[in-house]
């Protein structure tokens, strides 16, 4: 689980989320559903290895490690309480859903990345700050409802899934998806767009978990290149 954690961390920040050692991931335990690995502060996503993971429980304390706890473990502690179905939680200021958080409009199906996010994507703007306070943490998981990622307003974006392999997936296409409509924008705005039902149906058969893991892998190796 440490490895398939630091692989997560290692192919966010290679994919340009790591924003230098502030952004978090988490794995939930298999055998303590209250119990979960994350990164530690202070280091690069990418630098995430067995040493220095560390163990928390779902009141955000960290239990296990010798390395310093995120101020925002709330995100994670409050998801997986709020979540029995989610295994992974990404949290990472990726720049092109921040951009697009600025813009104060809904992400269209400009590009298929969209597609995945059909189903709603939830926009958290109780504040800008960061979610330091177990409060703030269930506010987001109350935002994030049964969907598998929200964007925070000028701030990032979570994720939330049933393997690590989707949650990562999810963070990837978002900012991509936002990427595409922010480019569209500047072009004077999108004219043509997905039709919605479509765009739902796209994303249901799109959305696999051999797509998902088979994604993560490519940018892993790619990353080891």
């Amino acid at each position: 689980m440490k490895q398939l954690l630091a692989d997560a961390g290692r192919v966010l920040a290679h994919e340009g989320q790591g924003d230098y050692v502030a952004g978090h991931v988490s794995l939930r335990m298999e055998d303590d559903p209250n119990l979960f690995l994350m990164n530690p502060a202070g280091i690069g996503l990418e630098e995430m290895n067995s040493d220095n993971i560390i163990t928390v429980n779902v009141e955000g304390e960290k239990v296990g490690g010798i390395a310093p706890r995120h101020n925002e473990v709330f995100i994670h502690s409050e998801v997986f309480r709020a979540r029995p179905d989610v295994k992974a939680v990404v949290h990472t200021h990726a720049i092109h859903a921040v951009v697009f958080s600025s813009l104060g409009k809904p992400l269209l199906p400009v590009s298929n990345d969209a597609a995945f996010f059909a189903g709603g994507l939830p926009v958290f703007s109780e504040t800008t700050d960061l979610i330091i306070t177990g409060a703030r943490g269930r506010a987001v998981a109350k935002t994030l409802g049964p969907h598998g990622a929200l964007i925070l307003r000028n701030h990032g974006i979570v994720t939330a899934a049933p393997s690590m392999e989707e949650a990562v997936f999810l963070a990837l296409k978002l900012n991509q998806a936002c990427h595409a409509q922010v480019m569209a924008e500047m072009a004077g705005g999108p004219v043509l767009v997905g039709q919605p039902e479509e765009a739902k149906a796209k994303g249901a058969y799109a959305s696999r978990p051999d797509i998902h893991v088979n994604t993560f892998n490519y940018v892993l190796r790619k990353s080891r290149r």
